[in-house]
């Protein structure tokens, strides 16, 4: 079963990353989330690099008692402060074959509160 489920997130992946490429004027914001944690990083692909990232592990957001789609927001405001402090206020959103749903779009959407551009 959980073979089944990683097989189509990766052939969903693959259509997306098709279409979807950073550059160093828009890059590419990654998101990815497993059963406890959300992470997201900004990539610019044509030199490969990590430009910002923001995750759920770090301490404040890790230790409140709070849910995953209030810890997933938090992880949106965080990652856009990172982004506009770096000079970065268009990305392109990647949602690496998760729906548009839940905690992705929790992350979304603070991003976009907190004025990031996408």
């Amino acid at each position: 079963m959980a073979s089944f489920k990683l097989e189509r997130r990766n052939k969903i992946k693959a259509s997306i990353r098709k279409n979807v490429s950073g550059t160093a004027e828009k890059p590419r914001m990654s998101v990815f989330r497993s059963n406890k944690q959300i992470s997201v990083q900004i990539i610019d692909d044509t030199k490969g690099l990590t430009l910002a990232s923001a995750s759920s592990n770090v301490k404040e957001i890790a230790d409140a008692k709070e849910t995953k789609t209030l810890k997933a927001e938090k992880v949106g405001e965080q990652i856009a402060k990172i982004a506009l402090e770096k000079g970065i206020s268009q990305v392109v959103f990647d949602r690496n074959g998760f729906l548009y749903h839940g905690r992705v779009k929790a992350l979304a959407d603070a991003a976009r509160k907190g004025g990031l551009k996408f």
